[in-house]
């Protein structure tokens, strides 16, 4: 059995692809040291996260039958450390928190929890954000009101509430552990050194003397407000006729990752000036909550005092439709570039299909071939003769008819 667990269970935007990143590409160096990232694709953990919240997701909640179990177990017969991270574990609810726990070994494992911040100036855009590379279609004006509905009844609201409430995500998550086993990472101020988030993840799961390659190959990058817009308004228009299977390599990665979060002249997506009243408090509510309880901060919680408002806001329901211009040709260029990149391969594929029906063509047209035909087809009718098959196709290692 592990005898020490470390689970990271949010929040969504503070590094964690890059986090996810590096502990697969180095899932094998890290074993050797003692150190278990169990997972055996990219996404492993957020198939096991899915399939213990039981949540729908397009269809992949299907393949994540049993996802959660099969991560447990690797876990519980490991002997050293183990790792386990995805940011929307966030939204766990305090049943599943308890029942993921007990799975990996808790009481008689050492078991530590580790959550991730930043500051809510950030983290709103860059939901919102988040929500149209899902997908979503809704303005940003309206997000931000469903945000702030005290009720927090809608589907936006309750999914951003519960994924990023710092207090309530650390009671669902570790009511009953020892605050020295609860680790709260805070992201560093814009304009830091990139590698200093790094270096405190590294410092929380105790990766700091480990020779690691630690170079960024997946990311999870952010756009400028028209490119946002743009996809906003691709949204509204494709979501109806393109399926979610061809969205995602498309819109999400193809335009959104690979091409328009390229673009990094155009205004960042903020905050509005007039929500910063609303934010602050509620960010200092949660600063104190952390610091009075006594857990374990990895980083400075001044991290996560908002920045002042920009000047001027660039707003993302009335953009600049010349830039939102520039972006959608971007996209279109992108999309045709693909486009001929598939051509070719199509291309490719229909010459060898076509070498292969003129190869076949060739092979009925040879005597021997209308010979077997006929002694395939007189032997099919009876038993004898239908044994003989099955042992032929046996002892040539083959089980198709034409065999």
């Amino acid at each position: 059995m592990s005898h020490r667990v470390l689970i990271h269970v949010g929040t969504p935007k503070t590094g964690t692809s890059h986090l996810q990143d590096v502990l697969f590409r180095n899932r094998q160096r890290l074993r050797e040291q003692g150190v278990l990232y169990p997972a055996d694709r990219h996404d492993a953990h957020f198939l096991a996260a899915l399939d213990l919240m039981q949540l729908p997701w397009g269809g992949l909640e299907n393949e994540a039958v049993g996802a959660w179990d099969t991560l447990a177990t690797q876990v519980r017969e490991f002997e050293g450390i183990s790792i386990i991270s995805h940011e929307i574990l966030a939204t766990a609810s305090r049943g599943q928190a308890q029942r993921a726990l007990a799975s990996l070994g808790h009481p008689d494992t050492e078991v530590h929890v580790v959550l991730s911040i930043r500051d809510l100036v950030r983290q709103i855009p860059a939901e919102w954000q988040e929500t149209i590379k899902h997908r979503r279609e809704v303005p940003y004006a309206r997000f931000l009101a469903q945000l702030r509905d005290p009720a927090r009844d809608s589907a936006l609201g309750a999914w951003f509430w519960g994924v990023q409430e710092v207090p309530d995500i650390l009671d669902r998550w570790a009511d009953d552990l020892p605050p020295e086993r609860v680790h709260v990472v805070t992201v560093p101020r814009p304009g830091g050194q990139r590698e200093v988030l790094w270096h405190r993840f590294s410092q929380t799961f105790g990766l700091d003397d480990l020779d690691l390659d630690v170079e960024a190959e997946r990311a999870n990058p952010s756009l400028g407000v028209p490119e946002t817009t743009m996809v906003r308004r691709v949204n509204i228009k494709a979501n109806k006729i393109v399926p979610p299977a061809a969205y995602r390599p498309l819109v999400r990665e193809l335009l959104a990752h690979q091409t328009l979060s390229r673009r990094v002249d155009s205004p960042r997506l903020t905050l509005p000036p007039d929500a910063y009243a609303w934010v602050a408090p509620l960010q200092q509510k949660w600063t104190d909550v952390v610091r009075q309880r006594g857990y374990h901060v990895v980083g400075d919680l001044d991290d996560v005092v908002g920045a002042p408002p920009p000047e001027p806001y660039a707003d993302p329901d009335s953009p600049d439709e010349a830039q939102v211009a520039d972006a959608a040709v971007d996209a279109i260029t992108a999309l045709l570039v693909e486009n001929a990149r598939l051509f070719r391969i199509e291309q490719d594929l229909r010459g060898e299909l076509e070498g292969a029906h003129r190869d076949l063509e060739r092979a009925h047209l040879r005597p021997t071939y209308r010979w077997r035909e006929k002694t395939v087809r007189r032997l099919q009718h009876s038993r004898a003769g239908r044994f003989a098959l099955r042992v032929y196709r046996a002892g040539r290692g083959r089980s198709s008819r034409s065999a």
